[in-house]
């Protein structure tokens, strides 16, 4: 358990409140027949670097993701909407993401949780995965969960506390302090 505020927390959104994961895995299949493979499968972040899906594909799929999260059926983590409801009952939940477009996370968030919570939340759309220290010391967040072990690692450095949302492409990947599910970081922050 932490010793830490509600406010005082920040999350990425792909791979940590949404599941991208899932959501590419699917697209790949019913739309570009690429269905071999699973989302252990997926060691990287850069997924055309341990797939065996072309490059432009990949691109195609997450663009289409983060251009209309809805529409292609990305749902959240299991865990997660409860988890955050409880969070913004309490304190604004800040939400920083690599995404460069607001409007379809927005779309998103209004549609899987309540709008109460919606209103509590913060929500910056960056467009740089490599330009998040700078937001979370704008929102005066001391912890950020994060999937990307880079993103992690650059908050280390700069005297924040990352902790690692564990996926397939992080696993194995850095010595940071982890988490496995929303019970996890409920549990961690002791909400």
């Amino acid at each position: 358990m932490m010793n830490t505020k509600n406010h005082e927390i920040g999350f990425d959104l792909d791979g940590v409140i949404a599941d991208t994961g899932e959501a590419f895995i699917r697209l790949a299949c019913e739309e570009f027949n690429y269905c071999s493979f699973r989302l252990q499968d997926i060691t990287s972040f850069q997924v055309e670097d341990c797939l065996a899906i072309p490059a432009d594909l990949v691109a195609q799929i997450f663009h289409a993701i983060l251009k209309d999260s809805l529409g292609t059926g990305l749902k959240p983590l299991p865990g997660a909407v409860d988890v955050i409801t409880d969070m913004a009952d309490k304190a604004p939940v800040t939400i920083i993401t690599a995404r460069p477009l607001e409007q379809p996370v927005t779309d998103w968030l209004d549609h899987f949780f309540p709008a109460r919570t919606c209103q509590q939340i913060n929500l910056v759309a960056m467009g740089d995965h490599d330009d998040k220290v700078r937001y979370i010391r704008d929102h005066n967040l001391k912890y950020f969960v994060d999937d990307r072990v880079e993103t992690c690692l650059q908050l280390a450095k700069a005297e924040l506390t990352p902790i690692v949302y564990n996926q397939p492409w992080n696993h194995d990947k850095h010595t940071l302090q982890k988490v496995h599910s929303w019970q996890e970081i409920n549990e961690l922050f002791n909400n």
